[in-house]
């Protein structure tokens, strides 16, 4: 399939343009590189019309991606001649596109920090609010594990099945003030 496709591409393309084989050899090597490189010199050499580069600052980001590119791919073969052949619109264009305060480079507005401010103070006040309504539906017993003495016989426990060797026993587990004779204590069990 690809092979045939191939092959009757070649056929279609020799009918229309003439092969190297069909022109003597001499001339063949003369004028083919000099017709590139006078196309190429052509295209490098005209200069890029002040109408296009007019008020490149303002128009820039209006334009489409497209007609971007084109303009940018225009200034860049520009660029790669003699400097001292641009025009003073052309070198302004190719410096406000490269490092003109436009897409990423664009200021930030100038109310963005105090949106920013405010966001995160509301952020804040949210998260203190489910916080608050929480503790307040919470269980107001504390579990029996949260006693002092459940805790110093937990730091026991530990002493004695050497877990923590390192920095000592002292105070490790402990945490809660002792037990009060106040509200009731839940009972896990």
């Amino acid at each position: 399939m690809l092979r045939s496709s191939v092959i009757r591409a070649t056929r279609s393309s020799a009918s229309i343009i003439p092969s190297s084989a069909t022109r003597p050899a001499a001339r063949v090597s003369r004028v083919a590189p000099a017709v590139c490189a006078h196309q190429q010199q052509i295209r490098k050499a005209h200069a890029i019309s002040n109408p296009t580069l007019a008020n490149i600052e303002k128009r820039w980001e209006d334009m489409p991606p497209q007609e971007q590119a084109d303009l940018w791919m225009s200034l860049r073969d520009r660029m790669k001649t003699d400097w001292k052949e641009l025009t003073l619109q052309e070198k302004k264009a190719a410096y406000y596109i490269a490092f003109g305060p436009h897409g990423p480079r664009r200021p930030a507005p100038p109310d963005e920090g105090r949106k920013v401010l405010l966001l995160s103070m509301a952020v804040i006040g949210a998260a203190c609010v489910v916080f608050a309504i929480t503790r307040m539906f919470a269980n107001p017993a504390r579990p029996r594990t949260m006693t002092k003495e459940w805790q110093e016989a937990t730091e026991e426990y530990l002493k004695s099945q050497g877990s923590e060797p390192i920095t000592g026993y002292k105070g490790m587990m402990v945490q809660s003030p002792p037990a009060s004779k106040g509200p009731p204590v839940a009972d896990d069990e």
